[in-house]
């Protein structure tokens, strides 16, 4: 499956933005049952968008590191 790179770009932010507005959901809320499962599912997405942007962000620092040509040339 294959997604189009502007929305490949979004994905940690977007998935950073729902989980942050998931716990201020959970913050708005009454207690309950329902609350508890927005904030864990809002640290959920937070916790998935930082780490897909802190691993783009080390792959690409790696790779500018080593040298693009083959083994073969």
């Amino acid at each position: 499956m294959w997604i189009a790179r502007p929305i490949y770009e979004l994905l940690p932010y977007i998935y950073m933005l729902a989980g942050l507005a998931l716990l201020g959901a959970a913050w708005l809320l009454p207690a309950g049952r329902l609350p508890s499962v927005f904030m864990v599912a809002g640290t959920l997405g937070v916790t998935a968008g930082l780490v897909l942007w802190l691993r783009r962000r080390d792959y690409r620092t790696r790779q500018a590191q080593y040298d693009a040509r083959s083994l073969d040339d």
